[in-house]
């Protein structure tokens, strides 16, 4: 037995454990020997549901109807049980007689352990106390467990134990299931939105020459046959943008992404975004999108706009503030950076609030801006709002602003100070953007390894004429944060990352 399996118990001594995992083999050999292996059992025709029943006992009441699911409970009472089975929606009550079932399989069934998992024939009925059950005629073990399940059933409370074995996890809390329900509706709605907006959903490489389209550390592989280092996608971003360059006019990719960097509540190495691409767009129309997914998801799934996340009451109905960086920095900290036009007085009064700057950062407006809103601001923000106009220095694959060249039409959508999406009128230049790559190689020079590579079959692809275009991608795992009010991502992935035990 693995130390980790040790874990998944804190109830039993070691001893006692393994002498119950001993017991539950013998009665597998047991069950060999009688020429009864539940192993060699291939299907178990079922015609309902636990939830289901319960749901529409009326429907149910006098008929015969066969379930499987796991045993989670069983009561013995001399000649007759009660048991609870639970399925993939629901569980249920059996009542399970020797007179129904006949003697021997009365004595199988006494033997049966927690946790197995059985097929039930019988008869919908509701107890002397009300409770719905099935009057059970056939039962038969389908898998034997030979594990005890954690805790006698009382629950697997040990967050660390709960992720690294998600299958013990959704077993003794099912409600652990909801969260990865809510997963799956949030992306089907998001399709279905972008499909009804005559979007293409695509596929793009997950490995790659070069790790572009975000500012972020990749993880590095190796390819035997082409003798050849390459590196796991950070972003859909420049794939997709090739898209619009051929004519595939709106385009998108829910995709999994791999970043080589820190672990926390919210950040995963691997995580899952939906980046979206439209011509003759801007970023603009990408706000009216992310405002539409999300808020328009809330209703859907959970039937209001009224959402509670990390202790705070938040309201998606549509509307949502938009605020500039500037407006947003002059609010919060108290530096109008409009009436600053000189590097060395932005970075000062940053200074004097206390704002530091990177080590491999540019002393400059925009930098001494962003750092402002970085440290001081976006912990700030609690109720949705697009923060927008993002310095150049910081947004190298946008376009600028023909008001003001120092910043870009970039947004960020946040909600209780948490980034969600990230949107762009995209820069479609490929001289500036020559010149963006550039200057992010300077910053690699420096140091920095997460600034962008220099991509020259994107530039490449540029030349050939890109046309006015809002881009976007939001993070689906943050999005489901919001929607089951979960505090860290580990809650909405089924399987997190998750170090190695001994």
């Amino acid at each position: 037995m693995s130390e980790n399996q040790n874990n998944i118990q804190n109830t039993e001594p070691a001893q006692d454990y393994n002498e119950l995992v001993k017991v539950r083999r013998d009665k597998l050999a047991g069950l060999k020997n009688d020429g009864k292996d539940p192993f060699q059992i291939t299907k178990f025709d079922f015609d309902a549901y636990a939830a289901d029943i319960k749901a529409d006992y009326e429907k149910y009441e006098g008929k015969t109807v066969r379930i499987a699911g796991r045993m989670m409970s069983r009561r013995i009472m001399g000649k007759a049980s009660f048991a609870n089975v639970q399925d993939t929606n629901g569980n249920i009550q059996l009542y399970v007689s020797r007179n129904d079932i006949g003697d021997d399989n009365y004595a199988a069934f006494k033997k049966y352990d927690i946790g197995d998992i059985v097929g039930i024939e019988g008869v919908v009925f509701k107890t002397k106390t009300e409770e719905i059950s099935i009057h059970t005629t056939s039962i038969t073990m389908l898998s034997k467990s030979l594990l005890p399940l954690p805790e006698k059933f009382h629950g697997l409370k040990d967050t660390d134990t709960r992720f690294r074995q998600r299958y013990v996890d959704l077993i003794v809390n099912p409600d652990v299931k909801r969260n990865f329900i809510v997963r799956s509706q949030f992306i089907k709605f998001m399709r279905k939105y972008l499909d009804d907006m005559n979007y293409i959903e695509v596929e793009t490489p997950v490995l790659n020459t070069i790790a572009g389209g975000a500012s972020a550390r990749p993880f590095i592989t190796h390819h035997n046959t082409l003798k050849l280092d390459m590196y796991m996608r950070i972003a859909t971003e420049l794939p997709l943008k090739r898209l619009i360059v051929g004519g595939m006019d709106r385009v998108y990719e829910i995709g999994r992404i791999f970043r080589n960097e820190g672990m926390d509540p919210k950040h995963n190495p691997e995580f899952t975004t939906v980046e979206l691409y439209q011509a003759y767009a801007d970023f603009h129309d990408m706000m009216d999108i992310a405002e539409g997914i999300i808020s328009g998801a809330a209703k859907e799934i959970l039937g209001t706009y009224e959402v509670e996340w990390m202790g705070e009451k938040i309201d998606l109905t549509p509307g949502w503030r938009r605020l500039t960086m500037v407006d947003a920095v002059k609010e919060y900290v108290g530096i109008d950076f409009a009436a600053i036009t000189d590097d060395a007085e932005a970075v000062a009064a940053a200074e004097a609030k206390g704002v530091e700057l990177s080590d491999t950062a540019d002393k400059t407006w925009g930098n001494a801006l962003y750092a402002c809103f970085d440290q001081r601001v976006e912990e700030k923000l609690i109720q949705p709002t697009f923060i927008t106009m993002y310095p150049v220095e910081v947004s190298p694959l946008t376009k600028a602003s023909p008001e003001d060249p120092r910043v870009t039409e970039r947004f960020e959508l946040f909600i209780c100070h948490s980034e969600l999406a990230n949107a762009y009128s995209e820069l479609n230049d490929p001289d500036v953007q020559r010149e963006r790559f550039e200057k992010q190689l300077e910053l690699r020079d420096r140091g920095d390894d997460e600034a962008e590579m220099l991509d020259e079959d994107f530039l490449t692809a540029l030349q050939y004429g890109m046309p006015p275009t809002g881009g976007m991608g939001i993070g689906v795992d943050r999005a489901v944060m919001l929607l089951t009010n979960s505090d860290t991502i580990r809650e909405v992935i089924l399987f997190p990352t998750m170090k190695p035990l001994d």
